[in-house]
């Protein structure tokens, strides 16, 4: 069930923007519209369930193998030595993974926000897609 007034359940039902990277039945990649590093994307079910522990099986599990699948075209397309993750649940409340990508141990700081605009994100959002085109997802 989507919330009416859950932005990432808008933007699940295309009522608010965004720059979809990958869906398929169950979840849908975006990128963050308040990225820490460029490539910072959001992996959320397209259920909208507040808690990442209240997920049951096997969508728990189903969720960390997509995000394994797009960290690694993460990592690749934005060189990035490392892609970290981050579950928080406190600005939006729907179950929504981080994925950064990061170059030294101090990025993951939710202070390091900067806001970005579509126009931002479209040339960013376009190097992953093309990236992800090879991507197998199930």
């Amino acid at each position: 069930m989507l919330m009416d007034d859950c932005i990432f359940c808008k933007i699940i039902r295309d009522e608010a923007p965004s720059h979809k990277l990958w869906e398929n039945d169950e979840f849908l990649a975006f990128l963050s519209n308040g990225p820490i590093n460029p490539g910072h994307v959001l992996l959320v079910p397209k259920q909208h369930i507040d808690y990442v522990f209240d997920m049951e099986e096997p969508q728990y599990s189903t969720i960390f193998r997509h995000a394994q699948k797009l960290s690694a075209v993460i990592k690749k397309t934005f060189d990035a030595p490392r892609v970290g993750l981050v579950i928080e649940g406190f600005s939006v409340r729907h179950v929504h993974l981080h994925l950064v990508p990061v170059y030294n141990v101090a990025e993951l700081d939710p202070n390091r926000l900067r806001p970005a605009t579509l126009d931002d994100l479209a040339p960013i959002a376009e190097r992953l897609v093309l990236a992800m085109n090879d991507l197998e997802t199930d």
